[in-house]
C-alpha cells in the first residue's frame, strides 16, 4: 500500500475479534515507534506492552467510558513519556513540550504501522494519569501519554469520518499556487 492511501484509510478501531496479536508484530509496532523523530533525538518514550487481564482491566478503569472496548483488546500499549530525558537538555520546554511531541509522533507511528499489518487500533488520550500512573507503577518522571489497544478489527469498514479541506486547514504563504 502506498503511504497516502495507509494515511487515509487509517481510523480508529473500536470492536477486537479474539485473535492473539504476535509477538512479532509487537515487536514491529515498537521499532515503528522506536523510528519516530525526537528533540535532539533524546527519544522519551517507554512502552508498556499489557496482556494481563487483571492490568488491562485496570488501566481500562482510569478511562471511565471507554473502557468496555479497551478491555477487548488482546493487547494494551501504554505509550508514556519519560519526562527526564527532554527535561535534562531543553528544561522547562523539553519537560511540558518536546516530550509530549516526540511520543505523539512514536504513537502514529504505531497506529499507521498497525494498519500496514492488518491490525486495528485506536488512539486513546482521555483517561486519568494519575490512576494509570499507578497501575503501572510509575515513577514520578514518566508520564503516561496514551493507551493504544491494538488487535485484528472486527470490522474493518472504511472510515466514516470526513476530512476538512485542504483551503480550510492550510495557509500558503509566498508560494505563487493555491489550492483550488
Amino acid at each position: 500500500m502506498d503511504f497516502l492511501k495507509l494515511a487515509q484509510s487509517r481510523h480508529s478501531i473500536r470492536s477486537f475479534t479474539s485473535e492473539k496479536v504476535s509477538q512479532d508484530n509487537i515487536l514491529n509496532l515498537l521499532k515503528a515507534a522506536q523510528s519516530a523523530p525526537s528533540a535532539g533525538n533524546c527519544q522519551p518514550w517507554h512502552f508498556f506492552v499489557v496482556y494481563d487481564t487483571s492490568v488491562k482491566t485496570s488501566v481500562a478503569d482510569a478511562t471511565g467510558k471507554h473502557r468496555a472496548f479497551i478491555i477487548t483488546a488482546p493487547v494494551l500499549i501504554v505509550v508514556c513519556a519519560d519526562i527526564s530525558r527532554n527535561e535534562a537538555r531543553y528544561g522547562e520546554r523539553g519537560k511540558t513540550f518536546y516530550c509530549i511531541q516526540d511520543t505523539a509522533a512514536a504513537i502514529q507511528n504505531i497506529l499507521l504501522c498497525a494498519k500496514d499489518l492488518g491490525l486495528g487500533t485506536c488512539w486513546c488520550g482521555n483517561f486519568n494519569e494519575n490512576a494509570v500512573s499507578e497501575v503501572l507503577s510509575l515513577p514520578a518522571d514518566r508520564r503516561p501519554v496514551a493507551i493504544i489497544p491494538v488487535g485484528y478489527p472486527e470490522n474493518d469498514l472504511p472510515a466514516t469520518t470526513s476530512r476538512k479541506p485542504l483551503d480550510e486547514i492550510a495557509t500558503f504563504i509566498g508560494a505563487n499556487d493555491h489550492l483550488t
